[in-house]
């Protein structure tokens, strides 16, 4: 009787899945730059703006064909090596634009389905969790790290969750994970917004008296939130939001942990005085960190 009873459950479950992966196969496009590859592409919107990886999409111009088998030419307007994104714009309207989701809502453990076009399979599905959601310290990059089975052809394809909406774009392959530019990476990307916020200060590692890891600054932008809050040049940054200062990369990741609004409170050591100085970051804050 158990099994009479999980058989509905099943297959409603099984058409749930398949309505939700027709609708990204819709929204995904096969991408064809300069070279002998191609790789994937989700249409962003409807209007022809379409966002694939910049290791897909090499060159000024791309070739991109529609899951109707129309082909169409699409000029680079965007990229940024970094964050391996660009943005293609083709000539056409009323494209199926895939529905977009809030990659900060991730949670560990999450349902979360793939759409690409790896080895030419047009269209493939592939199915895992999400299994955590980090940032490059180093570069202050985010990633969507899940465990879907991801093959030369996949890149720039889109990462949705279980409704279909599309919370990264597929990148690469590590250590047996598959890793994803976040959804809202991708709105920084287009809104021409950093992945960091920008402070405006140079910093340099050091190590105050008993041996107390700080940050010190060495250069002050003009105009930038740091000079609003008036840190200057000489300054030790010593903890941000409450929290010491154990390694360099705590810095990145509290500035990275910004982005989502709300002031940064740093400790300061200035001549030896302890103090707190609270920053503004803004989206027009000019100058960058360097560590």
């Amino acid at each position: 009787m158990v099994a009479i009873e999980a058989q509905p459950a099943t297959a409603a479950l099984g058409d749930e899945v398949a309505r939700v992966a027709e609708a990204l196969r819709r929204a995904t496009v096969q991408v064809r730059g300069r070279g002998p590859g191609s790789g994937s592409g989700v249409i962003w919107s409807a209007d022809g703006l379409i966002i694939t990886n910049a290791h897909v999409a090499l060159g000024s111009q791309a070739e991109v064909e529609l899951w109707d088998g129309r082909v169409l030419p699409a000029e680079v307007t965007q990229r940024d090596e970094e964050r391996d994104l660009a943005a293609l714009k083709v000539n056409a309207t009323d494209l199926p634009a895939a529905p977009l989701g809030d990659s900060d809502a991730l949670r560990v453990g999450e349902v979360v389905l793939a759409l690409g076009n790896p080895l030419g399979i047009i269209g493939a599905l592939t199915t895992g969790i999400v299994h955590a959601t980090t940032t490059d310290g180093a570069r202050g990059r985010a990633w969507v790290q899940a465990d879907v089975h991801l093959a030369p052809g996949n890149s720039g394809g889109p990462l949705a969750d279980a409704q279909g909406r599309v919370i990264g774009i597929n990148s690469m392959i590590a250590g047996g994970l598959a890793l994803a530019v976040p959804s809202n990476a991708v709105r920084r990307f287009l809104e021409h917004r950093p992945e960091r916020p920008m402070l405006g200060v140079a910093l340099r590692p050091v190590e105050l008296d008993a041996h107390t890891p700080a940050l010190l600054i060495f250069g002050v932008v003009p105009g930038s939130a740091a000079e609003r809050a008036g840190l200057i040049i000489g300054d030790s940054i010593t903890g941000v939001n409450g929290q010491p200062l154990i390694a360099p990369d705590d810095f990145a990741a509290a500035l990275q942990a910004a982005l989502k609004g709300g002031p940064l409170s740093l400790a300061i050591s200035r001549g030896g005085q302890p103090l707190t100085v609270v920053v503004t970051l803004t989206d027009d804050t000019p100058g960058t960190v360097a560590a």
